[in-house]
């Protein structure tokens, strides 16, 4: 019987492709001044190529910005702090992301998620899709010290939860982060489709939208 879910978060719940895209307009837009040298859809563009879909982290990457488009008058400390105050307002939720979860809690099931990330940052964007009171457990690798696919940090959500492995699913967009992690540890893996990756995932499901989750659970329920 499943009594929890845990998800990731970027790619998962918080559609990061698109909100870093609105973000990024929105800076060159209120930095217009000390970046409208460069054409926005090249200053779009090269930041998405250097963010490498949120594996580095942005003080390299506006360290890069400023030095190839010669950005003056203001520094990349600055551009980031910029970043991390006002992102946020930028976060796009996967579609069907409030009614799945709800949904999720009238099946009276439990919630957590997993993300690696800064604390804060990730406690922001989790607060910016309104989601937060629906978790009985939040984990951010700044604050855990630890990050997946580390088995610690899914055993240890496991222990706050209060379930058994195998009574757990775990929803990611990482097929080896995510899905093989959880796997290891005996949850059952979601890999939720996303093109960046091989087709051939070894999950045990397989979803292209958070819709899917709940008709799992009740699938699970008639087994």
């Amino acid at each position: 019987m499943i009594r929890a879910v845990l998800f990731d978060l970027d790619g998962t719940l918080l559609d990061r492709d698109a909100s870093v895209k609105k973000f990024i307009e929105f800076q060159y837009h209120r930095l217009h001044k000390w970046v409208g040298h460069v054409a926005k859809n090249v200053y779009i563009k090269r930041f998405i190529e250097l963010d490498g879909r949120g594996y580095v982290w942005k003080d390299k990457v506006y360290r890069q910005l400023i030095q190839e488009f010669n950005i003056t008058d203001i520094t990349w400390e600055e551009l980031l702090e910029d970043y991390l105050e006002n992102f946020k307002s930028c976060c796009v939720p996967f579609p069907n992301l409030i009614r799945s979860i709800e949904e999720l809690k009238r099946q009276n099931v439990l919630l957590g998620i997993i993300t690696n990330g800064f604390g804060q940052f990730q406690m922001d964007n989790i607060r910016a899709l309104g989601i937060e009171k629906y978790f009985e457990t939040l984990l951010v690798s700044e604050w855990e010290g630890l990050k997946k696919p580390d088995p610690r940090i899914f055993h240890r959500a496991l222990r706050k939860l209060g379930v058994e492995a195998n009574e757990c699913l775990f929803v990611g967009d990482h097929p080896i982060n995510d899905v093989k992690a959880a796997q290891e540890v005996g949850m059952r893996g979601i890999w939720k489709r996303d093109e960046y990756w091989d087709k051939s995932i070894n999950a045990d499901y397989i979803v292209e939208g958070l819709a899917e989750i709940p008709l799992i659970l009740e699938q699970q329920c008639h087994l």
